[in-house]
């Protein structure tokens, strides 16, 4: 394997000789092809978590050289926070240092004898880099910060993901030289009050909704008549928790309801838009947080999801 790259950097060479005098874009590729490949060999870890600063970011790479490897001398890792969530605001892009890792910590002992390392960046340092914070008004789920690589060379030379072209970010080399690592959370600790309303009056249609705390899982409805509630306990140090509506065949007759652990309303949810949801003669809705979801004054107001079937946006991240 490594004397096919000898010849595939060799070819480039050859090439970039014979036309060092043009500016073709193809010429700039294959120069940066005889200059560095950081190839991508696992993404092992592509999630970061907003609640533990010591989460990780996990990628291992494989280094290639003209000269298999020997001129390495360090990597530097940069980063940038992406705002993909703007309802809670914009926070912009401010790309930042946050460490190096020299040649040593690449290993040679590999299927190729090409220098091999897991390269990482967790949490905190991404957040003690940019300056940023966990504040939800700062980012939350769905965010992510961008891990960039840029490699050093022992002659002087870097290159980085501006020096990347089509030709070396996917297939085989697969070097794009940066990465998303998208946020999530732990959920706050604490008791989740759960009210659940059937506005015609004669339960759920359906299987109502999956809650699991990590791999504990139980199913809360309304299995008959026109309310029904539950508490879901969430403990210290929970990692995961999720909320799986399966749907409904009277999809504008569920009304659910989710205060936090400190009473605050945190999810009001219904099957269909609010102008299209039914009430009849038996059935019962939460009159209170109808009214002031759609109330400018009031602190509830805007806090409404119209359901769709699958997991639903309930998250309370952990401070």
């Amino acid at each position: 394997m490594k004397n096919i790259f000898k010849l595939l950097f060799a070819l480039v060479f050859v090439v970039n000789f014979s036309c060092q005098d043009s500016s073709n874009v193809i010429d700039e590729v294959l120069d940066y092809e005889t200059g560095a490949v950081l190839r991508t060999v696992s993404l092992d870890n592509g999630v970061l978590n907003t609640s533990d600063a010591s989460s990780e970011f996990l990628v291992t790479v494989e280094y290639q050289d003209e000269q298999d490897g020997a001129l390495l001398e360090s990597v530097d890792v940069w980063t940038y926070f992406r705002d993909i969530s703007p309802d809670n605001g914009t926070t912009p892009e401010n790309r930042a240092y946050v460490y190096t890792v020299d040649a040593s910590a690449f290993s040679t002992d590999t299927p190729h004898g090409l220098p091999r390392a897991q390269l990482s960046m967790q949490m905190g340092q991404a957040l003690s880099a940019t300056g940023l914070t966990t504040d939800p008004d700062v980012m939350g789920p769905g965010d992510a910060f961008v891990v960039q690589f840029q490699v050093n060379l022992t002659d002087g030379r870097s290159y980085d993901y501006t020096s990347a072209a089509g030709i070396i970010t996917g297939g085989f080399f697969s070097s794009p030289f940066q990465y998303s690592a998208l946020l999530t959370c732990s959920p706050e600790p604490g008791d989740y009050y759960v009210q659940m309303y059937d506005g015609y009056g004669d339960g759920w249609q359906s299987t109502g909704i999956e809650v699991c705390v990590d791999e504990n899982c139980e199913t809360i409805t309304v299995p008959s008549g026109n309310y029904n509630d539950a508490t879901i306990s969430v403990p210290a140090g929970t990692g995961t928790l999720t909320w799986n509506w399966g749907g409904d065949s009277w999809t504008n007759e569920v009304f659910v309801v989710v205060y936090a652990p400190d009473g605050s309303l945190l999810f009001f949810g219904t099957g269909e838009d609010y102008a299209d949801m039914a009430l009849y003669t038996n059935g019962d809705y939460p009159a209170d947080v109808w009214a002031n979801t759609q109330d400018p004054a009031h602190p509830d107001y805007g806090i409404h999801t119209t359901m769709a079937t699958g997991l639903q946006p309930i998250t309370l991240c952990a401070q």
